[in-house]
């Protein structure tokens, strides 16, 4: 797997990571069974897809920018979905929080594969 696929599948998973999010505020407290469900489902894909993208990407990099995808994303439906209130305050601070996201991907670099540094330290 490449960089740039590994940021493509980071960012689905800081997208299914908004679904959960957000499924959780439907589930009630896992009372309703169907978005429970939804939210089981979508935080395990996220997960799963996280942890692909860190076979690559540096793991502070690929978590920053997944927990600040899920921030931002179920803030912005908060406020669209649930009538959440939107300050001045909050909203500098969401665009400070893409700002973030995009200076992580920008300053990053692939990961070294784990496995060569073990053979290397071995040889």
């Amino acid at each position: 797997m490449n960089n740039s696929s590994s940021w493509i599948i980071l960012i689905l998973a800081g997208l299914l990571e908004i679904c959960w999010a957000v499924g959780l505020k439907y589930s009630s407290g896992f009372t309703k069974l169907i978005p429970s469900l939804f939210t089981v489902f979508t935080l395990i894909g996220s997960m799963l897809l996280l942890a692909k993208a860190t076979q690559v990407l540096p793991i502070g990099t690929a978590y920053g920018v997944w927990v600040g995808i899920g921030a931002l994303g179920a803030a912005i439906l908060g406020v669209v979905l649930f009538k959440e209130e939107i300050t001045l305050y909050r909203f500098i601070f969401l665009a400070l929080l893409l700002i973030s996201i995009i200076g992580l991907k920008i300053t990053s670099s692939p990961q070294t594969d784990v496995t060569s540094l073990e053979e290397n330290i071995h040889v």
